[in-house]
């Protein structure tokens, strides 16, 4: 597998938005150097954390800009440029390689349900429009549809797709692709919770929004694994573990946004129909986050 640019923690901003609802580029792109100065492998704009579906597509090209302006080639970005249909992905796909995004991330979106040969032809056709490669990102939760390994397996044979991101929380799919894509299988996990197990199972990263709130135990994690370390492995992971379970339950703007205000950060307004987390939720937020310094 070639053309693989990412690997180690790969981390997602938020987009914050002002009390007008607009969004703060100026925050953005100070949350962004956090990212990237707490020493995240690559950064990810525009995912579930940075709420892409409730963006414009003016919104989504100044975050896309703003992004590489910051990073300023430091480490690799990855846009998300997905859409509900193949017209406007290839669109925000081809703006985001002329920006100088390193490469993009799609998930199939769909009102209706999707066959295989219809996402299989999306990907087809957005990949056909590019020349830097694209990370198939899988995560039913949130796009609705759930890929199928035999699908993954297929979306591989196109010659600029060269990355899977993971996130049914299935441990089971990430041996699956490496035992039957081979040890080669470029696949990051999208899973908090199972970021321990991923990585064992041979997943080359972990594309996470928990570097907002914790960079240092994140790397501890990924760095240990990578040594050989495994049982400051397993006590990195275990010592975040009740972190990565509440921002996945409550939503990761929500507990992203709370988690920076606790820390004395601003994380800006979130966009309605999302609302703050509840008094009592923040207090078990902050009661979690004691536990992981």
């Amino acid at each position: 597998m070639t053309n693989v640019p990412f690997h180690g923690v790969i981390a997602y901003p938020i987009t914050p938005f002002d009390t007008a609802g607009k969004v703060d580029l100026g925050l953005f792109k100070s949350l962004v150097e956090r990212l990237v100065v707490n020493g995240s492998h690559g950064i990810a704009p525009l995912g579930s954390t940075g709420v892409l579906p409730y963006l414009t597509d003016e919104e989504k090209e100044s975050l896309t800009e703003a992004t590489i302006q910051q990073v300023g080639g430091r480490v690799p970005v990855l846009v998300g440029v997905s859409n509900l249909t193949t017209e406007r992905t290839v669109y925000h796909a081809k703006f985001a390689e002329k920006a100088g995004a390193t490469a993009v991330m799609i998930i199939p979106m769909s009102y209706w349900r999707l066959t295989d040969d219809e996402i299989v032809a999306h990907y087809d056709t957005v990949a056909q429009s590019l020349s830097i490669p694209i990370m198939a990102y899988n995560n039913p939760a949130t796009g609705g549809v759930d890929m199928s390994p035999a699908l993954l397996k297929r979306l591989l044979r196109i010659p600029n797709v060269t990355m899977i991101k993971e996130s049914t929380g299935d441990v089971q799919r990430m041996h699956y692709l490496r035992r039957h894509l081979g040890e080669e299988v470029a696949f990051f996990n999208g899973s908090n919770p199972l970021a321990l197990s991923a990585l064992a199972a041979g997943a080359r990263g972990w594309c996470t929004a928990a570097p907002n709130l914790i960079p240092k135990l994140n790397l501890q994690l990924f760095d240990s694994f990578q040594q050989g370390q495994w049982t400051q492995a397993q006590q990195a992971f275990y010592q975040q573990f009740d972190l990565l379970q509440f921002i996945v339950q409550k939503g990761l703007p929500r507990a992203i946004q709370a988690g920076l205000e606790l820390q004395g950060v601003s994380g800006g307004e979130l966009r309605a129909p999302l609302a703050k987390l509840t008094i009592e939720e923040k207090a078990q937020l902050n009661a979690i986050l004691a536990t992981c310094f």
